[in-house]
């Protein structure tokens, strides 16, 4: 009896350690139909794939962007996803520098066709403050000249600190600006980067003493 009881409590440790943290407000699936969606959208918009470059923005929002290029192609036969998407680094461009001096860049990585006179949508994980897309912007202007530049989020939160908005929202989730929205991504989070990480999700978490700047600034 013992031996069960002691069995029983480890697998509901088990459990709680490798489940979620915080509250899910998007699943897996929920994530997918998502990225669906805005790779409608953005088609719509353009009235077709025709000069559409995707740039996601480190660190989640360029496994999304990959996400989005490669249900382009399966929406529009004549695209390869491999040669619309890239990374757009913005580190030296944040307002946040002074207080995070040790912040690693990111490699920026641009389709083969460059920037100018595309459509270029920026893609990133959360929108909240709009800074991250402000420091984005002025990114852009030392790559190259679009002819039009959007914007395509997974998560709008709220709280902007700019005049900023997304052409493209995967989800409006209102929220109190002290909570934390998390996103976690197999790409990012899984195969070691995070211990308790399970499947790819979204989750409103409440704050903690060791909470990074990185999502604060969005």
């Amino acid at each position: 009896m013992a031996s069960a009881a002691a069995d029983g409590e480890a697998t509901r440790t088990a459990a709680r350690t490798h489940a979620p943290s915080g509250r899910v407000v998007l699943s897996a699936a929920d994530i997918d139909r998502a990225l669906t969606r805005i790779a409608h959208e953005i088609l719509e918009a353009n009235k077709g794939s025709e000069d559409i470059v995707l740039l996601g923005i480190p660190r989640r929002g360029y496994p999304l962007a990959v996400r989005l290029a490669r249900k382009l192609a399966a929406a529009d036969p004549t695209v390869v996803a491999e040669q619309i998407v890239g990374q757009l680094d913005i580190t030296m461009f944040r307002d946040d520098l002074s207080r995070q001096p040790t912040r690693s860049p990111s490699p920026t990585r641009l389709p083969s066709q460059g920037i100018d006179n595309k459509v270029v949508v920026l893609v990133d994980d959360v929108l909240y403050s709009g800074r991250t897309i402000r420091a984005a912007l002025d990114a852009l202007v030392d790559l190259g000249r679009p002819r039009i530049v959007r914007l395509a989020v997974l998560v709008d939160r709220g709280h902007r600190e700019l005049p900023i908005r997304a052409d493209h929202v995967g989800k409006n989730l209102p929220t109190s600006a002290v909570e934390k929205v998390r996103v976690r991504l197999a790409e990012i989070d899984g195969e070691g980067g995070d211990p308790e990480f399970t499947e790819d999700h979204v989750a409103i978490e409440a704050p903690r003493d060791e909470d990074s700047a990185e999502e604060e600034i969005q």
